[in-house]
């Protein structure tokens, strides 16, 4: 789950100048410095960065489901690379935030995300208690801190549909927490389909950061209404 897009913004996505056209005076005057935090924090604005994100979590998610009857061990394979991806996906991210106290926030739970996907990959014959475990309290805290940042962050762009992702994700947590899962099988469609939903959402969340840009680009100075 990696949706925590920052302000609403000013600049498009594809703008590596964050706004400008290039160096002063229209002149290339050597070799342009980018600061590797701010290329980052561009990067983890762009809404195609939020929408790979997405995919990163329903090709897992899809494949769990059309391969029921895979092992505990492909199982924890797949959970294990899914939660790396979306670490990485998370670390960029939170260099989109302003604020250094949520930009640390982000940069932990990305290294949580890390962490557990190498267990899962480190042990993959492990139980199925344990690999619920994992999974769940990352949903969890994930879930409650993309609920933090959409009502703490000002000028939000569609705040209601990072507050669905949010819940889905906590929803999904205190699920996969909370149900017994006897075998393989049910962890299986359970992970399966909550990883589906996340997807989807935070697909939803990429495409209303789309349009959020496409608002923002026209008004700035020199940019005409019909420019995209």
């Amino acid at each position: 789950m990696s949706v925590s897009p920052g302000p609403a913004p000013h600049t498009g996505p594809d703008d590596p100048f964050g706004g400008h056209e290039g160096p002063p005076g229209g002149a290339a005057s050597g070799p342009v410095v980018v600061d590797p935090a701010e290329a980052l924090a561009v990067l983890g604005r762009s809404w195609t960065w939020i929408l790979g994100s997405a995919v990163a979590t329903l090709v897992p998610g899809i494949l769990i489901l059309v391969w029921p009857d895979g092992t505990l061990h492909v199982l924890a394979v797949l959970i294990g690379l899914y939660l790396l991806v979306t670490g990485g996906f998370r670390f960029v991210a939170a260099f989109a935030r302003e604020d250094h106290g949520e930009r640390l926030t982000g940069l932990l739970l990305a290294v949580l995300y890390v962490v557990a996907g190498v267990l899962c990959l480190r042990n993959p014959l492990q139980t199925i208690a344990t690999l619920s475990l994992i999974v769940g309290v990352l949903w969890l805290v994930s879930g409650i801190l993309t609920l933090y940042t959409a009502l703490a962050t000002k000028d939000l762009p569609h705040r209601g549909v990072v507050l669905g992702a949010a819940v889905l994700a906590i929803v999904a947590g205190i699920v996969v927490l909370a149900l017994p899962t006897e075998s393989a099988r049910a962890l299986t469609r359970l992970l399966g389909l909550w990883l589906v939903l996340l997807g989807l959402v935070e697909a939803a969340v990429a495409f209303a950061w789309r349009a959020a840009l496409r608002r923002a680009r026209p008004a700035r100075p020199g940019t005409s209404a019909g420019t995209l």
